[in-house]
């Protein structure tokens, strides 16, 4: 079997050598350099702390991948809620994460305040801490994966930008090349490019912020806040902050953070620790979304496949997605059940639908 994936991120690029794996012959096409897109400007938390079975299982998954293959680096994840309506809902998530089997509990703002003494947690309702997650340096992600890509076989072009002329029939600068399958796993730019093959997908682009601080000497673990809506993780001795999404066009959009986010975001951390930080730089990204929020995985016409929507949890998921993409096309049971085959079916929708991709039901996008 040949098979072309078009996209050299994470999905993509565990994709290319699961699939090398299983005796594919596999080329991969990166229209810029691997990582260029999405992966490389994630933030690079990974956890398992879901309250669904189904989310819980893939990131069960890709956290024990990103172990094996020694990428993930152990920090708690911790999520807070700072409005008492919201504590109830903290409260079940926990039950059910814990009832999936997952490494989380319940923490007291007085607990956190003592394993984090530079955290503020007066006006904390509620919190869970997530013990088994972990961060990702994206670089090191791409570097190791790329590698691994490459000594199973799979044949990787950069600068390489292609189009589909058929659902399996590549567009090269050098020419036309047939396939068995294509994958196209290209983030926003996934949308344009099956459109070429005459498929239309619901998904729209988000733009996303995030800063990394000046060093300082503090631990802190990864921190959500859900109801202030804006996280941060520990990116060596210093913050990542992220946050400040709105809707985007992928095809005119800002790699600068805004102004106006790097002083809120630096204002967010500062309310919630005894911290006072500066910025050390900051930047933007795309990240892609869907109706109903979950991704679109799946053959989408004759042997055309795509995966992407990922909410801006693309890197987080691309070891167990990738290898379900692979799975799939190769016809071996996949390693999770058959209800992410129906969930993340990406023709449920049929590709019309306006939606909002931040998830406010009200807006028409």
């Amino acid at each position: 079997m040949r098979v072309a994936v078009v996209g050299g991120g994470a999905v993509g690029l565990v994709a290319a050598a699961d699939l090398a794996e299983r005796d594919v012959d596999v080329t991969l096409y990166e229209r810029d350099e691997l990582g260029s897109g999405a992966t490389g400007r994630a933030a690079g938390i990974c956890y398992d702390a879901f309250a669904g079975e189904l989310d819980a299982a893939v990131a069960d998954r890709a956290l024990a991948r990103y172990r094996e293959w020694d990428l993930l680096e152990p920090c708690p994840y911790v999520w807070a809620a700072r409005e008492r309506g919201d504590e109830t809902a903290v409260r079940g998530q926990v039950a059910e994460m814990q009832s999936h089997g997952r490494a989380v509990e319940r923490i007291s703002p007085d607990e956190l305040g003592e394993r984090y003494p530079s955290l503020r947690t007066g006006g904390i309702e509620a919190a869970g801490i997530a013990t088994a997650a972990g961060l990702l340096d994206p670089d090191a992600v791409v570097a190791r994966l790329a590698d691994r890509a490459r000594q199973r076989g799979v044949t990787v072009e950069t600068n390489a930008p292609v189009s589909l002329v058929g659902p399996t029939a590549v567009e090269t600068p050098s020419g036309r090349r047939d396939f068995d399958a294509v994958v196209a796993a290209a983030g926003p730019a996934t949308k344009p490019l099956v459109a070429d093959a005459g498929v239309s997908l619901a998904l729209k682009a988000f733009r996303t912020q995030a800063l990394v601080t000046d060093p300082f000497e503090e631990t802190l673990p990864s921190f959500y806040d859900a109801t202030e809506e804006f996280y941060w993780r520990p990116r060596g001795d210093a913050l990542l902050v992220g946050g400040g999404a709105h809707a985007a066009d992928p095809t005119d959009w800002d790699a600068e953070a805004d102004p106006a986010f790097v002083e809120t975001a630096l204002g967010n951390v500062r309310s919630a620790t005894t911290l006072d930080p500066t910025p050390d730089r900051a930047w933007a990204g795309l990240c892609t979304a869907t109706p109903d929020r979950d991704p679109l995985v799946g053959r989408v016409a004759d042997g055309l496949w795509v995966a992407t929507g990922w909410q801006g949890h693309g890197l987080m998921r691309a070891p167990a997605m990738g290898e379900f993409v692979a799975e799939r096309i190769c016809g071996t049971s996949p390693r999770i059940d058959a209800p992410l085959s129906d969930r993340f079916d990406p023709t449920r929708f049929d590709g019309e639908e306006s939606f909002d991709p931040l998830g406010d039901p009200t807006a028409d996008w």
